[in-house]
């Protein structure tokens, strides 16, 4: 008895201190508070440049990490380790340390910095450096959860794929993705939410220009201390995309492979 009582104390003081923050935000900003601050040119700025940047984050994690996540889910390979564990590497990475990492390898100055520059690409304090540094931080994330996916799928159904005489990259596309879809769904959810609530890489590599680099985060960031009213309805606006994300997930049915991505 005494220890179910301390298992559903833990879970309250768990819920408690994880929720209590979130609700406090809607309760300190006023409905009217939230539609003026989304009125505010700069702030509706910042939430389209952070859902475009994210989309197309998103849409290269996937066209690179699925079948690199494949391959790895499949293949055995010497060194197979070491290249899960670099794959990885950023998740563990503080923010400014992944913005500084981003510049000695990208930057004007970094070692492809030159190459990148011969082909009239700009990155550092542009746009599509704000992309880079979505991609390079969310990227793990999306890979992770898409290689136990697919490792996860009963291999008899491919290998009946392969006997009926289609081709692996067929079999691919037509039988591993929709079977590993709850997985691969979950993944991306949380690619997608972590790469709407990146801060300290973008703001190392690509800075905080208005309607240039300066994402949602970054505003609230901005707004913090002179118009704390406006970070809160901002951040609002950020917590009810990212709730709205996880209920699509778990909708489609992937509330169980979310929970195994998030653990």
């Amino acid at each position: 008895m005494l220890f179910r009582v301390g298992l559903a104390v833990a879970l309250a003081v768990a819920l408690t201190f994880l929720t209590l923050p979130v609700v406090a935000i809607f309760v300190d900003t006023a409905p009217g508070e939230l539609l003026d601050s989304l009125g505010e040119q700069a702030a509706r700025e910042a939430l389209l440049l952070s859902l475009e940047t994210s989309t197309v984050a998103i849409a290269l994690i996937l066209g690179v990490g699925t079948p690199a996540a494949y391959l790895l889910a499949t293949r055995r390979f010497r060194g197979r380790a070491l290249v899960v564990t670099l794959l990885e590497l950023p998740l563990v990475l503080p923010p400014a340390v992944a913005g500084i990492a981003l510049l000695a390898a990208v930057g004007p100055a970094g070692i492809l910095g030159g190459t990148i520059e011969a082909f009239g690409i700009e990155l550092a304090l542009e746009t599509a450096g704000v992309v880079v540094a979505l991609t390079f931080v969310a990227s793990p994330f999306y890979l992770r959860q898409a290689q136990a996916a697919f490792a996860a799928v009963d291999r008899t159904l491919l290998d009946a794929s392969r006997t009926l005489g289609a081709s692996e990259a067929r079999s691919f596309v037509a039988v591993m993705i929709p079977a590993a879809l709850p997985g691969l769904a979950a993944g991306a959810a949380l690619a997608l939410g972590r790469a709407l609530g990146e801060f300290g890489a973008t703001l190392m590599f690509a800075g905080s220009f208005e309607g240039i680099t300066q994402t949602a985060p970054l505003a609230i960031y901005d707004r913090f201390a002179t118009d704390f009213d406006s970070a809160l309805a901002l951040s609002a606006v950020l917590v009810a995309v990212s709730a709205a994300i996880l209920l699509s997930v778990k909708l489609v049915g992937g509330g169980e492979a979310l929970g195994r991505a998030a653990r």
